[in-house]
């Protein structure tokens, strides 16, 4: 193994097919991270201030949400989404691209997790402000828009970075549906010549690149969090569930 690893001819091949399997998978794990992201933090602001309003069925609804997703696989959901989905538009002829497979896939995985941020750093926030702004006439959203989001942008972060990081780890999972990103072309390499110590120490790489300044900007962010003097900051961390 350790021979094969150092092999010349091996490392030759692979280095020539780099720009044809490496650099688009590369380049679809960061579209479908990116994109799956958005998803994510959209899903995770609705469900979160869901979690938090005053009306009990979007409370029902939010917790139903958050314990289906975190409580199941994501290679089931992945595996759910490709199997059922094309099927609702078989009939129009309508072809779903992987591309949209994988940001649902990831974007509602993620999401769940992310309103458990979101909802806990709503929490942090003294309800004195949300009484406050009731009384001077503000809704809701309003409340939520102008007064208590924003001050949970820089509780949240640390958390949201580590959620980041996460969702582009698991973007590997879409390669059991041929989601054309960089584990799917790292196994299709890998596979076709048998050079398994190459396709995968190259693809760990590739990952290390992106995952790295992730990793780093969540310690950061952790670390300045620490002196922001709001109460209950802290709790955000014992809260947030590892999705790995």
């Amino acid at each position: 193994m350790i021979k094969g690893l150092f092999d010349g001819k091996r490392w030759s091949a692979l280095f020539a097919a780099f720009p044809e399997y490496y650099i688009p998978g590369f380049l679809m794990t960061l579209r479908i991270s990116l994109t799956g992201l958005a998803v994510a933090l959209v899903l995770g602001v609705i469900f979160g201030m869901f979690s938090t309003s005053k009306w009990k069925l979007l409370k029902i609804i939010s917790r139903i949400y958050v314990e289906f997703i975190q409580n199941t696989p994501l290679a089931l959901q992945v595996m759910c989404y490709y199997s059922v989905l094309p099927m609702l538009f078989s009939s129009s002829g309508f072809r779903i691209p992987k591309f949209v497979l994988g940001v649902i896939g990831v974007g509602i995985y993620h999401g769940a997790y992310i309103s458990e941020v979101i909802r806990t750093g709503i929490e942090a926030i003294p309800k004195g402000q949300s009484e406050a702004a009731a009384s001077q006439g503000f809704s809701y959203l309003e409340t939520m828009y102008h007064i208590i989001l924003p001050q949970t942008v820089k509780i949240i972060m640390p958390p949201l970075a580590n959620q980041a990081l996460n969702l582009v780890k698991n973007t590997s999972i879409l390669a059991m549906v041929a989601g054309m990103d960089l584990m799917y072309f790292t196994d299709s390499w890998g596979a076709d010549r048998g050079y398994f110590a190459q396709a995968y120490f190259t693809s760990a790489v590739m990952y290390f690149i992106i995952c790295f300044p992730l990793a780093r900007l969540a310690r950061y962010l952790e670390i300045r969090s620490m002196r922001l003097p709001v109460a209950k900051k802290l709790d955000i961390q014992a809260d947030e569930e590892a999705a790995c």
